[in-house]
């Protein structure tokens, strides 16, 4: 007689002890049931960065994506329309595609040929004989419950029900379409390709680091001066610029204090009009020359969208967990629609910062390491987020703010992490 298998009940945790308003428990980066849990609770129900539209530009063209570590299909039918779909045949689970991306009608399943429209939908199957009613209605590919997209970024949500894209985004939406005001066409493209940058590390260490902005003056300082570069200064203590929680777990690091102190065009991006006179006079001719001017005074953002998108003033990052362990950092140069001039730029900037022999994110992926690494030793338990607790305030919107290097952006998002954690 075969002895049935019993699953053990989830283990419990107390969140309100593990998530404490200035310190979080260091077991939290590091137990593989928490992590499982999260896969359940956040990656499973919330809002998820997938992908932007430009990467899927025409009718049948497809993109590998994910939410979490779950591969998913990001494509655009011959309507337009965008789809997340799952990576599994419903027959067998085989996988119906292996190519990163590409442009083609259907998907076939290798293992027992069954067809798939590049919406999903199930087109036929071989030896229809042997079916005693037709299923093809019902056995399409799964998809994503909910697609959302906002000014061209695709989010996906496995839940059926929950808030909306807009609702999730709040604030943030504010830093999205000043990025986009950077375009002359209003638009960001992601054309790029993109890097991809494994850690052993938890993925929140890569989250809480992105509006961190403590770090940048010690773990980047060797690049900062060989570059005689002015970005060190923007996170000194004597900084005008400040960290925000948006609520719902998105921060940024506001730079523009200190950028319109300056009030140099382009300065932001370490450059000056007359370098690059084609995108400064597409830029007036759009917006006027007052608005054009602030615009480019003010830059890009620094934000943290939780759970998983990084826009970094000249990059962008997705954030994927594949383990409670281990981390993948998608990494893809901006692009700005109209702005050819400025956007060669932008990739020479990037693979310098962010590529194969770049030197940010070498210095970036050494302290997520080390982190997780260290929080494995017992004494102390807890990691300390107390820096600047004390001068906390309310910006002219009501978000929460704080100086630049202070650990308002970690201590918000924990809080947002403990409610999605406690939730039924």
């Amino acid at each position: 007689m075969t002895e049935a298998i019993i699953t053990p009940p989830a283990r419990r945790h107390d969140w309100a002890h593990l998530i404490q308003p200035e310190q979080v428990h260091g077991s939290i980066y590091t137990d593989p049931a928490i992590y499982q849990e999260e896969l359940r609770k956040i990656w499973q129900r919330t809002w998820v960065y997938v992908g932007h539209t430009s990467e899927v530009p025409n009718p049948h063209d497809f993109v590998m994506k994910s939410i979490g570590p779950d591969p998913v299909l990001m494509t655009r039918d011959k309507d337009g329309q965008v789809h997340l779909l799952h990576n599994r045949c419903p027959h067998r689970g085989n996988q119906v595609c292996e190519k990163h991306r590409g442009n083609q009608k259907s998907f076939t399943c290798n293992y027992h040929g069954w067809n798939f429209g590049i919406d999903g939908s199930l087109r036929g199957y071989p030896f229809p004989s042997g079916y005693a009613q037709d299923q093809r209605k019902q056995l399409g590919l799964g998809k994503v419950a909910r697609v959302g997209i906002y000014r061209g970024f695709v989010f996906g949500s496995m839940a059926e029900e929950g808030p909306t894209l807009e609702e999730h985004l709040g604030g943030a939406m504010q830093a999205i379409d000043n990025l986009c005001s950077n375009s002359p066409e209003g638009e960001v493209e992601v054309t790029s390709g993109f890097l991809q940058h494994k850690v052993l590390a938890n993925w929140k260490f890569v989250m809480e680091n992105e509006t961190d902005g403590y770090h940048p003056a010690f773990v980047h300082a060797s690049i900062f001066d060989v570059a005689e570069s002015q970005i060190g200064s923007l996170y000194a203590d004597t900084s005008s610029a400040v960290t925000r929680y948006f609520g719902n777990g998105h921060s940024e690091v506001d730079l523009r204090p200190e950028f319109r102190l300056r009030d140099q065009p382009l300065s932001w991006f370490g450059t000056a009009p007359e370098k690059l006179p084609d995108y400064v006079a597409k830029m007036n001719a759009a917006y006027g020359e007052a608005k054009a001017r602030q615009i480019m005074v003010d830059g890009t953002p620094h934000i943290m969208i939780f759970p998983n998108l990084f826009i970094a003033e000249i990059q962008m990052f997705s954030i994927q967990p594949l383990s409670v362990g281990e981390t993948v950092q998608h990494v893809t140069a901006l692009q700005f629609k109209g702005a050819p001039d400025f956007n060669r730029r932008l990739r020479q900037q990037t693979m310098g910062s962010v590529g194969p022999a770049g030197f940010l994110l070498a210095d970036d992926a050494e302290m997520y390491e080390r982190s997780h690494r260290g929080v494995q030793e017992q004494k102390p338990e807890w990691v300390y987020l107390a820096r600047g607790s004390h001068r906390e305030r309310l910006d002219e919107q009501g978000y929460r703010i704080g100086h630049a290097t202070d650990d308002l952006c970690s201590r918000g998002m924990w809080q947002h992490y403990r409610s999605l954690m406690e939730a039924v």
